[in-house]
């Protein structure tokens, strides 16, 4: 029996040097997807997706790579909103982040050559202060922390002749540094990070503040989600993204976020078969969680430790997880349960393929476990900036700004805006098949 014969984005593949899972990451897609468009040519993918796996290609084939747009990491961890933007043509020139061991491992896994225009800040405050020495950028990246704002009532402040709006709202958080940052630079689009709650936060009123900030008084047009992590890894773990666009114009649904298709992955595979004795809990620590759990469970409380096995999706990581590793205990046959190992929570966040070991991971295991619970799961952030990265190219074009080539579209603005709403016109399938035809 005859193999399949080799598609023409088989080869395009084999050009840019990239395997199935990576190509899908790439192209915010699934591994299905990939294996159907290797396999025939009438499983076409989108025009827009496809040439910028051309793109990839060709700049692996010439080896450059085009100059990106560029955008700056506030409140930064280690570096997980850095990354997937990086993938879509993006160059940080500003980074931020106060605590020196995150700081450590960011400046590992991102390092500057000396010649770097690139500036890392500790504080962001001093540079909201005087939000002219961060430089131009076209994106703005934040994790911002959550913190609760004094509202009181506009007409009562108005009254009073008080000021209102973030000024007055947010005065005194992080949020308000953000705030003057964006309306000083007015950067053509956002991605803001948060943890789920904070839709519920303070009764409501500190995402209300926030939302009326960013699209009352900054003027920006904003979508926003929870985003749940399982469909990627093997951890539930649930995050609000919010995206801003400067130009209204622009049109952005989260529902076109493309998600794994079936059932998302299980601890087995991010597991280590051999692992460091020092990871399983000492026979006083097993006691003691035992007995809190037992304690909890008489009184009618569901507090305590979790265990889960190869086949199990975990709960979310937290930072406290170097405490005793509660939250996520792994059984071991015939032994106490052990803690995930800081290399497990790499692959459990996303920073790394499963069996792979390229993070860098410079600081102790306690420093490690505070950083990847306080990080964004990786390939969630990556499906995200997938989905922003045509829209950054048409609000960079929109507000004038030079549109470079790692993420510029293939067809005009009017004609993406035809085809995102509808069928590919067969004019696109013939631009298709001839630049197939020169590959």
């Amino acid at each position: 029996m005859n193999a399949h014969p080799r598609t023409e984005f088989a080869e395009l593949m084999e050009r840019a040097g990239l395997d199935i899972d990576t190509t899908a990451e790439l192209l915010g897609v699934s591994d299905r997807t990939i294996r159907r468009n290797m396999k025939s040519e009438g499983k076409r993918i989108d025009l827009l997706r496809l040439e910028k796996l051309r793109q990839t290609a060709d700049a692996r084939c010439t080896g450059e790579r085009p100059e990106g747009f560029r955008f700056i990491d506030l409140f930064a961890g280690i570096g997980g909103l850095r990354l997937p933007f990086e993938a879509i043509g993006g160059r940080c020139v500003f980074t931020a982040e106060w605590d020196r061991f995150s700081r450590e491992t960011y400046s590992a896994n991102f390092p500057e050559p000396a010649d770097s225009e690139h500036v890392f800040a500790e504080d962001v405050r001093p540079y909201a202060d005087a939000p002219e020495t961060i430089p131009a950028h076209e994106v703005l990246l934040a994790g911002f922390p959550c913190q609760p704002f004094s509202i009181a009532g506009v007409s009562k402040k108005n009254a009073l002749g008080r000021p209102h709006g973030f000024l007055c709202d947010t005065q005194g958080t992080l949020f308000y540094d953000l705030a003057k940052i964006i309306d000083h630079h007015r950067p053509p689009a956002f991605l803001l990070e948060n943890v789920k709650n904070l839709e519920r936060h303070d009764g409501g009123k500190t995402f209300a503040t926030i939302i009326h900030a960013l699209e009352k008084e900054l003027g920006y047009r904003v979508f926003h989600r929870v985003i749940s992590s399982t469909p990627w890894v093997p951890q539930k773990r649930e995050r609000i993204f919010i995206v801003g666009f400067k130009d209204h114009s622009i049109e952005f649904d989260f529902d076109q976020l493309a998600v794994p298709e079936g059932d998302g992955p299980t601890l087995g595979s991010i597991l280590d078969k051999d692992v460091d004795p020092k990871y399983t809990l000492t026979e006083h620590m097993w006691n003691y969680l035992q007995g809190y759990k037992e304690k909890h469970r008489s009184a009618g409380n569901g507090f305590g430790f979790s265990l889960f096995g190869p086949k199990d999706v975990a709960r979310t990581l937290s930072a406290r997880y170097y405490k005793d590793g509660s939250e996520i205990l792994i059984e071991q046959k015939g032994n106490r349960p052990r803690r995930l190992t800081p290399r497990e929570c790499a692959r459990l966040m996303g920073f790394e393929k499963p069996r792979q070991t390229d993070w860098k991971i410079p600081v102790s295991d306690t420093q490690a476990y505070r950083q990847f619970g306080n990080a964004v799961v990786v390939p969630v952030v990556n499906a995200v900036a997938q989905l922003m990265q045509t829209r950054i190219a048409e609000a960079m074009e929109l507000d004038g700004r030079d549109v470079p080539a790692a993420i510029q579209p293939p067809l005009p603005l009017d004609e993406r805006r035809a085809y995102a709403t509808s069928e590919m016109p067969a004019e696109h399938l013939e631009m298709l098949e001839a630049s197939l035809a020169n590959a």
